[in-house]
Order: structure tokens, then C-alpha cells, then sequence
């Protein structure tokens, strides 16, 4: 049967992308030098059936209205308008384009010559012209209303110093799950086994690997590979296909219900700084082909790109546009898939502007400003590869910021290199240097050890050096400098004191880590002794390697973790948001953080630099100009212990207080309430000051 064709009346310029209304479709796609945007009309079974031209333009917007087309159509774009790469302009009818407002995508690119805009193999390379219909390699688009009944159910809305945040891929985290539905997926994520697992643990917040449509490389499928962690981002609106079981956006939005029930915020790891389209020699997907002069930042000679983030290009946040495309992108996120935040992958390249990064620039007011984003989690990865791209506490509030100097700082510490305790002191509390300015609360410094970028925490004291060869570029991948540590065998051992070593480190590193002022994040499959047998960028290994290997849960390191976060959320002096800087506090006259040496003496500055120093001890309290109203607690007394065993010679106390043993990471049982001051070598212990108030 031929099908009816759909008639086409004027519509509206707003919202940009589909939207369904009563009696049809609407409509609207932005592009400033296109000079004719058609609409392509697709059966289910991917049969293009209906060409129709858009025959309204307000400005920049192209826009129409289709009466009677319902949820469920399929479609796509095509844009005529020059094609003059030298002059920045890529555009080509015969190059099936998706929707940048998309809400949902039927499956991924199929690689093939046809997805190019040029001829491949040409010599004129990327300067000719394809004239090969790229429809049947592209996936289409398809009308939704994401409407969904969230049963007026509230956020958790955890602050950030009482956040521990874990990060974990939708996949990841449950592929190798025998036991659960679904693995693999989002629904599996919202499990019953998932959730009873991270509320025991006693995360507030999980943060998900890029989640929005991703794009898997030519050169990685050629080698068998895939993108696993997927930042290769082509679709800011849909949820990525492959983790769907039904290709329905409501089981995503059925897991964050989930969580959300659960108590557990969700954040996503979103990519704004690139796209999936790489460099001049990429493919026509979405924007090259609907305006590449205007969404992207283009190079003196504009048949380039400017690449500040090692991916081929940088789209333009001074064109408004691109700026209303995220901002769209991450409101609707919030607003209809009830995310609680965001974390900004490369997040420099979002700040930069042609004058360079500017932490008042566009994008930063423009989050400012909105009603919806100025109140849900933002945090940076605040570096990316251009022209003064490493702006580590730099970012203005309410951003936060992934702190590399935390990791490499504290993993140094603990590895045994020399003249690292002032670093390990600054990052305990809360690395004021780069944060404290602007008004910038402590909890700005996201603390982390590890990240799914590098080492696991296994892997970190089992491995010197990184094991990528799996990944197929002869070992040169990934990071060299890790600040690991093998312990005596490089990878698996079955030597008693070694696998003991090992244990004993890796509760240090985790006890540092809450034991820290700002917002402590840790990786999913750490809490378990997950390895990733020291590959340290495991980005293209959607398989055992990069998965989260459950069967080898090492139940009593699992059971530490669960007891150092519930140690940190017992302490409000652990979560504070005011900075230590050693003031007296009018209160009691006492200051709010005193170093001291191991005999009870001050730390001088001598002691500081002496590189052979190996403990570090904090008499810590609740910051000087703390409210009335903030919960208090009296000092509590922490000991960083990377040598020998020692005796602590404690500050003085009233007649019948006492300092507690409250937490030894030396004792199977971290938080069994022992007295004493002795500390165990390599070791972490917490006394807590304990009033007599009989």
C-alpha cells in the first residue's frame, strides 16, 4: 500500500527539534547558511517513504507543522546549501542527518564509505564531493513524548558534604551479573541486587559514564574493539540504544525512578566539548552536514578545526545556538529524565573563548543564570588539551572539580616517595590553595584515588607499570606516570605478605580518602578489589577486562569500605564546608586544625620539609566561624602513619576526657573502640576526643 502523504502546514520556531502536540507534529531545526532543509519520512522497516521541505523560516530556525503524524514516526534531515570546505561550509543532500534534539535514535551509524561527505579515496580528499545516499548506514530518528508518571516522587537531593559519589558504567557495573534481569542495561542498573549493594556500601550519588548516544570508531571496530566508555557523543538528547532492552526511553527514566526511591541520586558524565563527527576527514552525521560554520570553532583556514580536546573538533559556545543546544540539552535532562547533575567531561573547552578560557564566560553565565541548573550537582573535569587547558580550581561556584592533584598526591604519599607530607596535609584539608576564593565551599574539591580513567584501586598497588596491550596500540595508550605501586610482583601473587600489603594500602588509600575535607568519589569495583589486570584505559574493552568482575568480591575489603563511609558520615567534622586554615575559634579559644609531630610537638617549618617524614598527624574541630546551627562535634585526632609503629604523644585534656581509638585501619575491624595511643605501621587511625560527662 502507497502511504498517505502527510500535509504540511506553517508550525511554530519553538522548541527546537519534534514535538508532539494535539493533532501532529512540530517541527523546527536550526541552520544559518542552509538554503533548504527537507524532512525524511521512514517505515519501520527504514524505508524512506516521504520527502517533505520545511517552509517556514524565522532567522536562523527552519520549521513546520505535519497534522495527524503520531509518537512512533521515524525521520531524519537532509540540508542543501554549499558545499565549500575551504570556506568552513560541508553541507550534502544526499547525507541522511539526526536530528540534534532527537529523543530517541533506532540504533547507531553502520560504517561505510557512503557516511562520508566527500569521496573516499579521492584525491582531493575531503575538498570532493559524495553523491552516495547514506540513509541506509544511518540510524533515524523517531517522535516521542517523553511524558512519564514519576508519582510525584521527591529527589534525595543529598548535599555535597554529605555526598559520596560513585562512579560506574551502565554496563560495567552489572554485564557480569548472572543473577540480574535484564544485564547490561539501564533496568539492570535500578536492580534490586544494585541498589541493596550501594546502600549498604553507603553511596548518596552515582554517577554514570556517558549515557547519551555515542558513536563506536571505525579504527576500534577494525581492531575487534569497541567505544566501551563512550565519549563520542552524537545525540544530546537520546539515551544510547545499547543499553535499552526494548529501545524505550522509559526504562531510563524507569531507573532513575528506581534509584531515586532508593535514595540515590543520578549524575551523568555528559560530553558538550566535542562530538562524535571527529576532524574534516569525519563523518557527515548531525552537524557538519546541518551548519558546520556555526556549530563548530573553526581554524584560520576554516577547512580545519580547532581541536581542544584530542578528538578532532570543538564546538563553538560563542555562537547562541550551540549555547541553547546544551542548555536545552542538560534542562531536559533534568526536567524529564530527573537527573540530579552533571559532570562535564574536558570542561575547559566549554569555558574557552577565542580570547581563551574565562570563568565568566558564556557558558558559565548562562548556567548561572537558569533557574533549572543553578540548582542540581555540577562538576568539572577541569582540563582539556588546548591553549591553558589545566584551570584546576579555577571554575566558579556551584561547579565543583575533579582534583588530579588529590590522586596523585595521596597516592604518592602512600607509595613511600619522599617530601610528600605537606601535599598530603593540603589535600586533607580540603587543598584550600586552588579552592578557596570566590566563596567557593570545601566540598568543591571532588576527591577521588581512582577514576574509570586509570588504575583501579586493586590495581594501583599491584601493578608499577600499565598493561595495555589488549587495547592494540603497543602499550603506548593510557597514562605512564601512575603513582602505583607493585609491591614486590608486578600483577597477581599468592605471597602472604604481599596480597597483606596490599590489603593493608588499599585501606589507606580509601580511609584518606573520607577522612578528607571535600566530596570523596570513588570508582565502582574498588570496593570489591575489582581488576582491570593493569590495563589503566580500558576505554575500548567492553568485555571481562573492563567489566566489573563481581565473582571475585573480596567480601572483607567490602566490608571496610562500608565501615570508613560510615565513619565519615557519622562525623560532621569530616563533611565540612567552611575551610580549615588554623584560626582560633571563639568558642574555645582552640584552633580549628593543629599539625603536630608524632611527640605532640607543633610542626615546624623544618618538619615540613624534612623529606623523610613519613607520618602526618591532624588535630582537627569544626572550622572557626561555624554557625550555631551546623551540627558540632568535639576534636578528633587523625594519624597518616606510612612508617614504623609509633606512640602518639596525645594534646592534653580535661581531667576524665579521653582520646578513643574510634577507627585503626590495622585491626580487622576498623571501627572497634580500643584505647591507647600506639599506631601500627602503615596504618591510619582516628581518636576521637570523648567528654566525661558524668
Amino acid at each position: 500500500m502507497t502511504p498517505v502523504p502527510f500535509p504540511i502546514l506553517p508550525g511554530h520556531p519553538s522548541p527546537l527539534g519534534a514535538t508532539v502536540t494535539e493533532g501532529g507534529v512540530n517541527f523546527a531545526v536550526f541552520s544559518r547558511h542552509a538554503t533548504k532543509l527537507v524532512l525524511c519520512l521512514f517505515d519501520e522497516d527504514g524505508n524512506e517513504t516521504e520527502n517533505v521541505t520545511l517552509p517556514e523560516r524565522e532567522g536562523d530556525v527552519w520549521y513546520g507543522f505535519i497534522p495527524g503524524m503520531t509518537e512512533g514516526q521515524q525521520y531524519g534531515l537532509r540540508m542543501d546549501g554549499p558545499y565549500k570546505p575551504e570556506e568552513g561550509h560541508r553541507f550534502n543532500p544526499h547525507k541522511l542527518l539526526i536530528d540534534p534534539y532527537a529523543k530517541r535514535l533506532t540504533g547507531h551509524p553502520i560504517w561505510n564509505d557512503a557516511l562520508f561527505g566527500y569521496e573516499n579515496g579521492h584525491a582531493d580528499k575531503d575538498l570532493s564531493f559524495d553523491t552516495t545516499d547514506s540513509a541506509p548506514y544511518m540510524p533515524r530518528c523517531v517522535v516521542v513524548d517523553p511524558s512519564f508518571d514519576w508519582d510525584d516522587e521527591p529527589r534525595p537531593n543529598h548535599s555535597l558534604e554529605n555526598s559520596v559519589i560513585y562512579e560506574a558504567h551502565v554496563k560495567g557495573l552489572t554485564a557480569g551479573r548472572t543473577d540480574i534481569p535484564n544485564a547490561g542495561r539501564y533496568l539492570a542498573m535500578a536492580s534490586d541486587p544494585i541498589l541493596e549493594h550501594l546502600n549498604t556500601l553507603g553511596v548518596t550519588t552515582i554517577e554514570l559514564l556517558p549515557v547519551q548516544a555515542f558513536l563506536n570508531e571505525k579504527f576500534l571496530l577494525d581492531r575487534g574493539l569497541t567505544n566501551y566508555w563512550g565519549y563520542m557523543t552524537y545525540g544530546f538528547f537520546a539515551p544510547d540504544p545499547r543499553y535499552m532492552q526494548s529501545n524505550e526511553i522509559t526504562e531510563f527514566q524507569q531507573m532513575v525512578s528506581r534509584f531515586h526511591k532508593a535514595g540515590i541520586e543520578v549524575i551523568l558524565d555528559v560530553v558538550y566539548n566535542h562530538t562524535a563527527e571527529g576532524s574534516e576527514m569525519g563523518p557527515t552525521l548531525m552537524f557538519r552536514g546541518l551548519d558546520n560554520a556555526s556549530y563548530y570553532r573553526l581554524a584560520e583556514d576554516p577547512r580545519y578545526y580547532i581541536d581542544d580536546a584530542g578528538c578532532g573538533n570543538t564546538l563553538d559556545f560563542e555562537n547562541p545556538f550551540v549555547m541553547r543546544l546544551v542548555m536545552d540539552s542538560l534542562r531536559y535532562w533534568v526536567e524529564v529524565m530527573h537527573v540530579d547533575g552533571f559532570r562535564f567531561d574536558l570542561c575547559s573547552a566549554l569555558g574557552r573563548t577565542r580570547d581563551g578560557f574565562n570563568r565568566d564566560g558564556p557558558f558559565f553565565r548562562a548556567i548561572g543564570q537558569d533557574p533549572v541548573l543553578n540548582r542540581v550537582k555540577l562538576i568539572a573535569e577541569p582540563w582539556d588539551i588546548g591553549p591553558g587547558g589545566y584551570q584546576l580550581g579555577a571554575y566558579p561556584a556551584p561547579f565543583a572539580e575533579w582534583n588530579d592533584k588529590y590522586r596523585d598526591n595521596i597516592r604518592e604519599f602512600w607509595r613511600g616517595d619522599q617530601g610528600k607530607v605537606a601535599d598530603l596535609a593540603e589535600r586533607l584539608s580540603g587543598s584550600a590553595p586552588f579552592f578557596d576564593h570566590g566563596g567557593r565551599p570545601a566540598t568543591s574539591s571532588l576527591n577521588f584515588i581512582t577514576a574509570h580513567d586509570g588504575f583501579t584501586l586493586h590495581d594501583t598497588v599491584s601493578y608499577s607499570t600499565k598493561h595495555n596491550l589488549a587495547n592494540g596500540e603497543d602499550n603506548r595508550d593510557g597514562h605512564s606516570n601512575n603513582h602505583s605501586d607493585n609491591m614486590g610482583v608486578e600483577g597477581p601473587t599468592d605471597d602472604p605478605d604481599i596480597v597483606a600489603a596490599r590489603i593493608r594500602r588499599k585501606r589507606n588509600l580509601i580511609a584518606t580518602l573520607m577522612l578528607s575535607q571535600g566530596t570523596p568519589m570513588i570508582l565502582a569495583g574498588d570496593e570489591l578489589s575489582n581488576s582491570q589486570g593493569g590495563n589503566n584505559n580500558a576505554y575500548c574493552q567492553d568485555n571481562e577486562i573492563g567489566w566489573v568482575n563481581w565473582p571475585e568480591k573480596d567480601d572483607p575489603f567490602f566490608t571496610f569500605c562500608q565501615q570508613a563511609i560510615a565513619f565519615r558520615r557519622m562525623h560532621p567534622l569530616l563533611r565540612q564546608r567552611r575551610f580549615l586554615h588554623s584560626r582560633q575559634r571563639l568558642i574555645d579559644g582552640e584552633p580549628d586544625l593543629f599539625w603536630r609531630q608524632a611527640n605532640g610537638d607543633p610542626m615546624r617549618q623544618a618538619d615540613w620539609d624534612n623529606p623523610d617524614l613519613n607520618i602526618l598527624v591532624a588535630e582537627m574541630r569544626m572550622a572557626s566561624g561555624t554557625p550555631e546551627y551546623v551540627q558540632r562535634e568535639g576534636a578528633l585526632l587523625i594519624v597518616l602513619n606510612r612508617g614504623d609503629a609509633v606512640d602518639i604523644t596525645a594534646p592534653a585534656l580535661p581531667d576524665g576526657d579521653a582520646w578513643v581509638r574510634r577507627f585503626d585501619t590495622s585491626q580487622d575491624d576498623a571501627i572497634k573502640v580500643t584505647e591507647g595511643m600506639h599506631v601500627a605501621a602503615n596504618a591510619v587511625v582516628v581518636f576521637s576526643h570523648e567528654r566525661d560527662d558524668a
